[in-house]
């Protein structure tokens, strides 16, 4: 994905993540207002954090980072979301790896996951109007079977993005993906991105279904699927930890997106998730529109998160 940053997504982000903010900044100035950096407010500035959704552990990283730093005298509640806002970065940064593909591949097969309301689907539309616009020809296919309306909704998608769209008479997934490939190699399409369905009140179903199409897909390429994107919705805030797991015992997932930041108090949750799994994050969405969803800044997160402006 392009790494461009213009000012309206920097203010969409963090009119986005306001909910998130808010409660950060309105703690800080609490803690820290007329306060030293001591022990006790770095203890009410760990528990903050926490309760923030980034987690005990990362959490308590950050607390740590901010107590080993030299505050003079009382330190206002801005000099301290600075330095958070840096710790934060440093976690972020290493992760904060756009999508990209090899030109020598194609077409580049891009598997998507994530349970059924992540906001999978229309994730799939905006990576292909992004890849559109950078002059690359799409294909999506539709690998959600189990819902009728998940096709419906992909075909949608797929012609506001002017990308191309393949669905099958199939009900069986993998065949979906199979046939999608072969169709996308006769119309030299340079990206097949795989929608797939995300049922995980059935998990045994689902990881075989998710096994069947990687093994299916090796069948025509030994090296696809070439990317598995997880996509989260932020608004399960902790819950993400369990959804990342669980797929990542499915499925090789390559990378992560995060979306309906626009709608959560949880945006914290995308630190932890850093922290905890390792997992690149290349996209996060702050929207339902078609340009809602950009490559990751580490620096425009954290500061973001923390309610403070972009550099």
């Amino acid at each position: 994905m392009s790494d461009e940053a213009p000012k309206g997504w920097l203010a969409r982000l963090g009119a986005g993540l306001k909910k998130s903010s808010a409660a950060i900044t309105g703690g800080l100035t609490r803690i820290f207002t007329h306060k030293k950096v001591d022990a006790a407010t770095i203890d009410e500035l760990e528990e903050l954090l926490i309760t923030a959704d980034l987690g005990p552990a990362t959490a308590a990283k950050l607390a740590d980072a901010i107590r080993a730093r030299r505050f003079e005298g009382e330190a206002d509640a801005n000099i301290v979301a600075e330095a958070l806002a840096g710790e934060i970065t440093k976690i972020l940064a290493p992760l904060a790896r756009p999508l990209d593909f090899d030109g020598a591949v194609k077409p580049h097969v891009v598997l998507v996951v994530g349970v059924n309301g992540s906001g999978k689907t229309t994730t799939i539309g905006k990576l292909a109007a992004e890849l559109k616009s950078r002059g690359k020809s799409v294909m999506v296919a539709a690998g959600d079977t189990f819902r009728a309306a998940a096709i419906e909704q992909l075909h949608v998608w797929a012609e506001r993005a002017g990308a191309a769209f393949f669905s099958g008479e199939s009900k069986d997934a993998a065949a979906i993906a199979f046939d999608a490939l072969a169709a996308a190699r006769a119309a030299n399409v340079d990206v097949l991105l795989v929608d797939t369905a995300g049922r995980l009140h059935n998990k045994a179903d689902l990881m075989a279904e998710l096994e069947k199409i990687e093994r299916v897909l090796k069948k025509a390429d030994a090296a696809a699927p070439h990317a598995t994107l997880l996509v989260l919705d932020a608004t399960t805030g902790q819950n993400a930890h369990a959804q990342a797991q669980t797929f990542r015992d499915i499925t090789h997932v390559t990378g992560l997106v995060v979306t309906k930041l626009d709608g959560s108090a949880k945006g914290g949750v995308v630190v932890a998730l850093a922290d905890r799994l390792g997992l690149p994050i290349h996209a996060i969405g702050v929207g339902e529109g078609i340009g809602d969803l950009r490559p990751f800044s580490a620096e425009d997160f954290a500061r973001s998160l923390v309610g403070l402006p972009a550099r």
